[in-house]
């Protein structure tokens, strides 16, 4: 599988995904600012390279949170609570990406995405075209869940999911998923100490689905190993390769497109009869 890894240095168009525990102090929730700093930095530097780069990020409800200082999320209707919160955190984050965003001479936009966005055949194709329009001025989209208007339209329900669904959409041809974990195991390494590192998965068996359903996700994430393997079976279905890698050292990005054995590596295996639309309207039924 050397040349698989070789591979990735030729990748031209790449969306990372990133956790909330990932971009926060453990003890405090806050968020980790050197962690965001070099974040930025590398995705800036892909930018350099000329590569496409989009960063898919979570965060705004706990940033809202911490930003009216609420420990939990109370009151009579709670989904409003969690879109109000969101509401804030998103404005909160955006902003410091961009303030470090421009450290390095590069814009940020912001885009966020509902499930309507995917199924609605005027708003895929408006979407799309808002992606490619900022890929040509040089700009790094970053996107998240619309959480505060659609928690009940979108559904999607974790940015593991969404990452795989915005790489389809815009034809990406790498998956980038930094999380708490090394990679994909036999079993959980957290419980199971006798659990077996996957180096490579060539082809997303159901055997391979069900290991990740006993896996659970961190406390700030929504996402475990179950929705890591949807987001690898919607990405290598159209002809996405996608990595899981540990988020401990951010620097792993350039390490992976640079070739290096890290993380666990899905094969792409094109499926023409998937149906990205359909899929995505059908997650929830």
């Amino acid at each position: 599988m050397a040349d698989a890894r070789e591979m990735m240095k030729e990748k031209k168009r790449i969306v990372i995904k990133i956790g909330s525990s990932s971009l926060q102090h453990g003890q405090t929730g806050e968020l980790d600012y050197t962690k965001l700093d070099v974040l930025v930095r590398e995705l800036c530097d892909l930018r350099n390279r000329g590569k496409d780069v989009v960063l898919v990020t979570s965060g705004a409800i706990a940033a809202g949170k911490k930003a009216i200082m609420m420990q939990d999320i109370v009151g009579d209707n709670p989904t409003a609570v969690k879109q109000a919160c969101a509401a804030i955190g998103q404005a909160r984050l955006m902003m410091t990406y961009q303030k470090i965003f421009a450290e390095y001479n590069q814009i940020a936009a912001q885009i966020l995405m509902t499930r309507n966005t995917i199924i609605d055949n005027l708003n895929r194709f408006n979407a799309r075209n808002t992606f490619a329009e900022l890929f040509k001025l040089g700009v790094v989209p970053i996107v998240n869940e619309n959480d505060t208007i659609a928690t009940y339209e979108l559904g999607i329900g974790d940015n593991d999911t969404l990452s795989a669904i915005v790489a389809s959409l815009i034809g990406a041809d790498m998956l980038l998923l930094l999380s708490d974990i090394d990679g994909l195991y036999t079993d959980d390494p957290r419980k199971n100490p006798n659990a077996k590192y996957i180096e490579v998965v060539e082809e997303l068996t159901e055997e391979l689905m069900e290991m990740g359903k006993n896996s659970t996700g961190s406390v700030s994430g929504t996402g475990g190993m179950t929705t890591k393997l949807q987001a690898a079976k919607i990405a290598n279905n159209m002809g996405v390769d996608m990595v899981i890698a540990n988020s401990a050292d951010i620097k792993v990005i350039h390490r992976i497109l640079d070739g290096q054995n890290i993380g666990t590596l899905f094969l792409a295996h094109r499926d023409e009869d998937f149906d990205l639309p359909l899929y995505v309207q059908r997650m929830h039924e």
